[in-house]
């Protein structure tokens, strides 16, 4: 049981510091619980749509989740999770794992390369840059057929890693929003986790209804998720955003590390 609830909190924090940290929570069963990927994606997606619907709540609650652009990714991400799931059936284990390695590598890559960015002029005004520009005014977006095919985009990645890996695509989307607008770093977060959340509990509704179950331990690394989701919400504001990102792609780096070396190489 020590050993759900210490993996459980970790991955709990690195989705509420980062919005992406859910991204670690099947290697966290495969690694340390001696799942198997079928067995690991159901408890993972269970695990990040709960904690992430208790962040989200917060982030509504001040004001800084855009749940315009959240509610159209959740659209495209649960429209493409079923190809995720036919796809986690058709190909072997070791392909999805490369699958993995590659995409925590590159996540990986592009936060160091954001982090280590120098910061936006200050002198220019909001909607300066980016395909999603936002308002001088209220800082919400500016809504245009490139802006919405954009986050549709991300949306839809994310929906289908989620299918395929059995994780709720924060890893994808809070990049591809910071790549794609000015949004502050803590409003991206929250609205990754509200949109992790409606498509993690599609994509489990379809799990189980496909025979997925849920073992005692399962509940036990859910549990401890939810407790260090909370803790990892409480920090967020009092740390900055470029140690979050650089600290999550070194952690990033050792997780794709230790699959290689197990599921590749062993």
């Amino acid at each position: 049981m020590m050993t759900e609830l210490l993996l459980g909190t970790g991955v709990g924090l690195a989705l509420g510091l980062t919005g992406s940290g859910g991204v670690l929570a099947v290697p966290a069963l495969m690694l340390g619980l001696g799942f198997s990927l079928q067995q690991a994606a159901p408890v993972s997606l269970i695990a990040i749509g709960i904690a992430s619907l208790i962040g989200s709540l917060d982030g509504l609650r001040q004001g800084i989740v855009r749940y315009r652009a959240a509610l159209l990714m959740a659209l495209a991400g649960t429209a493409c999770a079923p190809l995720g799931i036919w796809l986690s059936h058709q190909l072997p284990t070791h392909w999805i794992m490369v699958v993995f390695i590659a995409l925590l590598l590159f996540i990986a890559g592009r936060m160091i390369h954001q982090a280590l960015q120098p910061p936006a002029d200050a002198s220019l005004p909001l909607g300066s840059q980016g395909n999603c520009l936002l308002d001088e005014d209220t800082g919400r977006f500016q809504w245009n057929l490139r802006c919405f095919s954009t986050v549709f985009a991300i949306g839809g990645g994310a929906g289908l890693t989620s299918g395929l890996l059995g994780v709720g695509g924060g890893f994808l989307i809070v990049p591809g929003i910071r790549h794609f607008s000015l949004l502050g770093m803590h409003s991206v977060v929250a609205t990754s986790l509200a949109v992790i959340t409606l498509i993690s509990a599609g994509t489990v509704a379809q799990s189980l209804w496909h025979g997925a179950v849920i073992p005692v331990s399962g509940w036990w690394f859910i549990g401890a998720t939810i407790v260090g989701l909370i803790g990892g919400r409480a920090l967020a504001p009092r740390l900055p955003a470029k140690a979050l990102q650089l600290s999550f792609s070194v952690l990033a780096v050792l997780v794709a590390a230790m699959l290689a070396h197990r599921y590749l190489l062993g």
